[in-house]
């Protein structure tokens, strides 16, 4: 089996080859906060899709397609095919009207892959998903958002190493500081090593070390100390690497606006890792970045009514409270632990 390092290393060969002041207002009142809230332009998207016209859906997916906003593209491909879950009539009917369009073969394929991830089967129904993947990669060369849905693909399948590394390599080809991409390969490592959270927090602090300043790729450290804070296996990360991630994230989020909705899951798992650090003052500063966009991912991980448990930790933040109802889990120092989550990392 290739080790750790060496994929790893192969990772960022390949990468490396490819490539206003805030305001803080005081948080909002609970009934004020909204889970999962779109922006303003998936909104209607979404709305128009409840009724069962595509169109908006087809427009906004086209346009960030053609102004390469890949991160966005990303964001709304996952949701409209989480909405398609339960209302896929508007899917239906755009794939029949243009069964070749890139954007509806995205959304066709991430919906194929989220249905199929739930099963007891998993792995075998995945790998009958290869030519819709393939066919969505092929509509357009440029994008990379079908290669984070193969990467994904190619760990709920249990790939190999080799095959997952191309699959990377024809990723950062397409966008080299592609957060959702990045997200894949660190949840691959994950499963791939269930335990070795070094391993992640490698990827993750080199990859935010060779991208931009204002790239979410900075968040990505944070993401791996939020997978070792909630895992409960794996050797002890030093601290210091902890707050060393979490101050990255911090600097990130400070470049957007404050009650924004697009850096409202960075935010949110920010805010979530600083709980866990005990540290109250910059968790507090994220919440009132936060607004009223709550999302789902990460308080899921600790309750079935995530926002019922991000307005207790947040009432606990605001009352001064000395701690927050977020458990921290035993860190044995073992290497041996239960399967990942599809959620985790």
């Amino acid at each position: 089996m290739v080790d750790t390092m060496a994929l790893l290393r192969a990772l960022f060969r390949l990468a490396r080859k490819a490539s206003s002041p805030l305001r803080l207002a005081a948080p909002p009142a609970g009934d004020e906060v909204f889970l999962d809230a779109p922006d303003d332009r998936l909104a209607p998207a979404l709305v128009a899709a409840g009724r069962g016209d595509h169109g908006p859906a087809a427009e906004l997916l086209s346009g960030v397609r053609a102004a390469a906003e890949w991160e966005n593209r990303d964001r709304y491909v996952l949701r409209l095919a989480a909405f398609a879950r339960s209302r896929a009539e508007w899917l239906d009917r755009w794939s029949a009207a243009d069964p070749h369009d890139p954007d509806v073969l995205l959304v066709t394929a991430q919906l194929a892959v989220d249905r199929a991830w739930g099963s007891p089967a998993r792995a075998e129904l995945l790998r009958e998903l290869n030519p819709l993947i393939t066919a969505a990669a092929r509509a357009d060369g440029l994008d990379p958002v079908p290669w984070r849905i193969a990467l994904d693909h190619a760990r709920g399948s249990k790939a190999g190493h080799k095959y997952f590394e191309e699959l990377w390599e024809a990723a950062i080809r397409r966008a080299p500081h592609h957060y959702g991409c990045h997200v894949a390969a660190l949840r691959y490592l994950a499963a791939s090593w269930h335990g070795s959270h070094h391993a992640c927090f490698d990827f993750a602090d080199l990859a935010a070390q060779d991208s931009p300043a204002d790239s979410l790729i900075q968040a990505l450290p944070a993401r791996a100390a939020l997978g070792y804070l909630t895992d409960g296996c794996g050797p002890e990360v030093p601290r210091d690497r902890l707050d060393a991630a979490a101050d990255r994230a911090i600097a990130l989020s400070a470049r957007f606006p404050a009650a924004d909705p697009c850096p409202a899951a960075i935010r949110n798992k920010l805010m979530y890792v600083l709980v866990r650090l005990e540290r109250w003052e910059d968790a507090r500063t994220q919440l009132r970045l936060i607004g009223p966009y709550a999302t789902s991912f990460p308080w899921d991980r600790d309750s079935d009514d995530p926002l019922g448990h991000f307005l207790r930790v947040r009432e606990a933040l605001t009352t001064g409270a000395p701690g927050a109802p977020v458990p921290a889990p035993r860190r044995p120092r073992t290497e041996h632990g239960g399967h990942v989550r599809a959620g985790d990392h």
